[in-house]
């Protein structure tokens, strides 16, 4: 497949859509701008402009990405950190963006997965079925330590 070329101004045009539509992280703005034959400076120079315009803020990113990963697909804090650490978002701001996360939320979620798994699991052992839903909480990203917090209340 033959690629289209575009011009300097439809390229960066394409990438502030791509940072409006949902916010994103300097890592994925290089994965699209690969996409594009362009040489370092254009590179550097749009990645500059939305910087400037504020199109990309990874502080932003982080923070919706924490707030999404949470509150709509109920992940633990270990598995957003990996996450967000394989789109190079540094560890000081993500443990500053954990703050989107209100901590009476975080139990509550973590209180109400272990009880709905928990009663799923039948004709096991008391302690096999608090096993499993442990496990279940640790494999959605949650603390063990959190985790006991709730179980053993």
């Amino acid at each position: 497949m033959e690629k289209k070329s575009f011009t300097f101004d439809e390229i960066k045009l394409k990438l502030v859509n791509y940072c409006v539509y949902q916010d994103r992280c300097h890592a994925e703005v290089e994965q699209k701008m690969k996409e594009f034959l362009l040489i370092e400076d254009a590179k550097e120079e749009i990645m500059l402009y939305l910087l400037k315009e504020n199109y990309l803020n990874e502080e932003r990113f982080t923070r919706s990405y924490i707030r999404g990963k949470f509150y709509i697909k109920h992940w633990g804090k270990t598995k957003i950190k990996i996450n967000l650490k394989q789109k190079q978002i540094s560890e000081k701001l993500i443990s500053k963006c954990f703050d989107e996360i209100d901590e009476n939320d975080y139990q509550k979620t973590i209180r109400k997965i272990y009880e709905d798994y928990y009663s799923k699991q039948k004709g096991l052992k008391e302690y096999q079925r608090k096993m499993k839903s442990i496990k279940y909480l640790l494999s959605r990203g949650f603390e063990y330590e959190s985790i006991l917090d709730i179980t053993n209340n």
